[in-house]
């Protein structure tokens, strides 16, 4: 074997040269980030460049035998008054892609806007066989094996749709249950006693981890696998990603919609102890400005029964009333001002404040839940909740409800966060429109949502 000699001025051109192409790759596609409606852009083909975020140029230092700093600063805007070279400091959150329900058409709007970050809360895939058309699910049938869940996961990455918000930003990811099977609860299957599960669970996680960008910390270890981790924004925001599947016990009654006595069990966990206890030393210790807490399933209460009577979803924080009631106490004990959660799983948007306790409306508010409906999951939808399941009166710490596909986009800055829940009108066609529902802002140190 040869070994050719390289110039240090050649190793760093061709290092610059790499990095440019990098970045200019990684923050397309572009359109106003303030427009109400975006319509640009076709699923079909690639979206048209940002521009060149390399205005300040390369530069390179302290070089020694071993290495040299390579510096660089993205700035679309270098002279912009704030000194964020025109970056906007955005993150936005998405949940439920199912392949057959409809074109993925709102990830390539979501890469229009060209956030900074994008969190992923759950179902990247599903599970299921079926579709019909052009969205047909392959395999065809339900999934089980290695083999089956690698090629579900390709058939997912091929979406140009999906490709294009891949593109445009880093992603941070946890799974739910269709990465897997449908409201399992750790090693317990949906329904119960269902064979084969377990055997189901190494490959399905074995795919995820070779299909997602994660790091070596979540190598899977026979049918387990650690997604619960901590990413931190610099000094504006911490995320405390979880994992709600793999340490929960199961559901009570039945996984049934009730007036449940067991989800009142004090024993109970929807994250497991040593989860709970991570995550409340990780926002106990936070210097951020904004604790993020990503994860699954709905956390706020949620009564669908109008009137005195109640009957709440169990595979929920509603399940797991004293799980949810000790992180509460504990954001409450350790002085946690700006907590934030994000959720998926529901396939509709949901704004809500978070009360010391659900059962006294006038109780104080801890926090904020942000709510993301899907990416298709569902089909079309409407502008109201499906049947009017769900009643605001009964629930008056919920300040929206929709139940159109769309995804949420937040820009964080250290004196507010503002979320605005963007909608689509149809996705079983492809190349909708999106707008934006509804806005929130939520200030820094008084918790709660104030509309925009």
């Amino acid at each position: 074997m040869s070994v050719v000699p390289v110039s240090r001025r050649s190793l760093l051109a061709a290092s610059a040269a790499t990095a440019a192409a990098a970045g200019v790759g990684a923050l397309q596609p572009g359109t106003a980030a303030g427009a109400d409606v975006l319509q640009t852009g076709s699923s079909a083909g690639p979206a048209s460049p940002l521009g060149d975020p390399f205005t300040l140029g390369i530069a390179s230092g302290d070089p020694d035998y071993r290495s040299v700093v390579l510096w660089t600063r993205l700035a679309l805007e270098p002279l912009a008054a704030d000194g964020l070279g025109g970056e906007p400091l955005s993150m936005a959150f998405v949940s439920c892609a199912s392949y057959p329900a409809g074109y993925f058409t709102a990830y390539r709007r979501l890469a229009e806007e060209h956030p900074s970050l994008i969190l992923h809360l759950g179902d990247y895939i599903y599970e299921s066989g079926g579709g019909t058309g052009d969205r047909t699910h392959s395999p065809s049938k339900e999934i089980w094996t290695l083999a089956d869940y690698r090629v579900r996961h390709a058939q997912y990455h091929a979406d140009a749709d999906l490709q294009a918000a891949h593109r445009v930003a880093p992603w941070v990811v946890v799974w739910d249950d269709h990465e897997l099977e449908n409201n399992y609860a750790d090693e317990i299957p949906s329904p119960p006693g269902q064979p084969g599960f377990l055997e189901r669970r190494a490959p399905a996680y074995r795919a995820y981890y070779e299909s997602m960008p994660l790091r070596r910390t979540s190598i899977p270890r026979g049918i387990d696998m650690q997604i619960y981790r901590r990413i931190e924004w610099g000094r504006l925001a911490s995320f405390h990603m979880l994992d709600t599947r793999q340490f929960r016990d199961d559901q009570a009654c039945n996984d049934q919609t009730s007036d449940c006595p067991t989800a009142l069990d004090s024993a109970r966990s929807i994250t497991g102890p040593e989860q709970e206890q991570w995550l409340l030393d990780g926002v106990g210790r936070s210097s951020a400005i904004w604790d993020v807490i990503g994860q699954q399933v709905f956390f706020a209460a949620r009564d669908f029964t109008a009137g005195p009577a109640v009957s709440y979803s169990m595979d929920a924080w509603d399940g797991y009333v004293a799980s949810r009631g000790r992180v509460l106490e504990g954001i409450r004990e350790r002085g946690v001002t700006n907590p934030v959660v994000l959720t998926g799983d529901v396939h509709k948007h949901y704004a809500n404040d978070l009360l010391a306790d659900f059962r006294d409306p006038d109780s104080a508010t801890v926090g904020v839940e942000l709510v993301t409906s899907s990416i298709t999951s569902g089909g079309n939808g409407q502008d109201m909740p499906t049947g009017g399941r769900l009643q605001l009166d009964d629930n008056p710490h919920i300040k929206l409800i929709n139940n159109q596909r769309g995804y949420v986009t937040t820009r964080i800055e250290r004196d507010s966060l503002r979320a605005d829940f963007r909608v689509l009108p149809y996705v079983t066609t492809p190349d909708a429109p999106v707008s934006t529902r509804a806005s929130f802002v939520v200030e820094q140190g008084a918790p709660g949502l104030n509309p925009v």
